[in-house]
């Protein structure tokens, strides 16, 4: 950290390793008090701290209190993956395996026969450095070895998350490599308008999609598309979240929001903008009582929504989906964005 000039943001320790490293988190605010704060373990968001009635505010997303809490969240059953970047493919790939330039590749399989947000040890559970740091801004990098879970190139990332005046996190993100291979990167915050000790079951939801991806038994893309007026997950029109979902909406129009989650409670919508192919909708947050969540809250199956915006899942293995190739001499590029507005 000695080339960042630690008087621009708030720098605080988030804690030890078991090996005595030490992680940092990062504030990052603006005019409006609104404040984020972003971890070096998983580039992860931490906190967003939305300023509401009588001068309180409504932290958004789920999260933990030290970085030895997050560490440990990868071991528990169904790891939620809290408010890190995921890489080096988000999503599942069917039985692990993927063919790129006529050789086959067999990554490892981590969610029974299935490959799921980058393997074992992925961009979620290892370590960024923080390569530029300003009062609204960081970046942060990772590189990820040749072979690391066996993809294939050494690609190097780089995160960046900067809050505007007009309380909007903007997450791009950049990537080159030095074989071909494949990539999908996004982002895992577990959001709650009502506060991360809340449920989201009185909020509502809004996906501009009229078509999911088909799944089969093991939620992996079967390669056909499904008309979301036929089945319970028609959400064009505002709806109560629902308590459970799991799914890939197709994004067909950029230029506006693909979700809003409002909640009528604090008087807060967010808004999410993307350039990518699709939005996975989550709800979870689950840490089945083996970990407590910040200021010792016990995070159920209803805790937070997630919006992962990515490319298909498995499009690797459908000629027909998005290209999930990224060459030796092209760069990844993806931008996201999170806007919060009071109503």
């Amino acid at each position: 950290m000695s080339n960042i000039q630690k008087d621009t943001a708030k720098i605080t320790s988030f804690g030890f390793t078991p090996e005595g490293r030490e992680s940092f988190a990062y504030t990052l605010q603006n005019k409006n008090k609104m404040e984020v704060n972003i971890i070096d373990f998983g580039a992860t968001i931490n906190a967003i701290k939305i300023p509401i009635e009588n001068n309180e505010f409504a932290d958004v997303v789920l999260g933990f209190d030290s970085v030895s809490d997050y560490m440990n969240s990868f071991n528990i059953p169904g790891a939620p993956f809290m408010g890190a970047v995921v890489g080096r493919y988000a999503g599942r790939i069917k039985n692990g395996t993927f063919k790129l330039n006529n050789e086959v590749h067999q990554l490892h399989k981590n969610l029974g026969e299935q490959h799921l947000h980058g393997g074992i040890s992925n961009f979620s559970n290892n370590f960024w450095k923080v390569i530029s740091l300003s009062e609204n801004s960081i970046i942060l990098e990772y590189i990820s070895k040749d072979l690391e879970e066996n993809f294939p190139g050494e690609v190097t990332v780089q995160v960046t998350y900067t809050l505007t005046e007009e309380n909007e996190l903007e997450i791009t993100y950049s990537a080159k490599t030095t074989k071909d291979t494949i990539i999908n990167l996004t982002q895992h915050s577990y959001f709650n308008l009502e506060g991360h000790e809340s449920s989201i079951q009185n909020q509502e939801l809004q996906v501009v999609s009229t078509k999911l991806l088909d799944t089969d038994g093991n939620n992996v893309p079967t390669g056909y598309f499904l008309n979301v007026a036929n089945l319970p997950f028609d959400f064009t029109t505002f709806k109560k979240c629902p308590e459970k979902i799991d799914n890939s909406f197709v994004i067909q129009d950029h230029s506006k929001a693909v979700a809003t989650l409002k909640s009528t409670k604090n008087k807060i919508q967010m808004q999410v903008f993307t350039n990518q192919p699709s939005v996975h909708v989550y709800v979870g947050g689950n840490c089945s009582d083996l970990i407590q969540g910040k200021n010792k809250t016990n995070y159920h199956r209803l805790s937070g929504i997630c919006f992962e915006t990515q490319n298909f899942p498995d499009a690797p293995n459908h000629s027909h989906f998005p290209n999930a190739i990224l060459r030796k001499n092209e760069t990844y590029n993806q931008k996201t964005s999170f806007k919060f507005e009071n109503i």
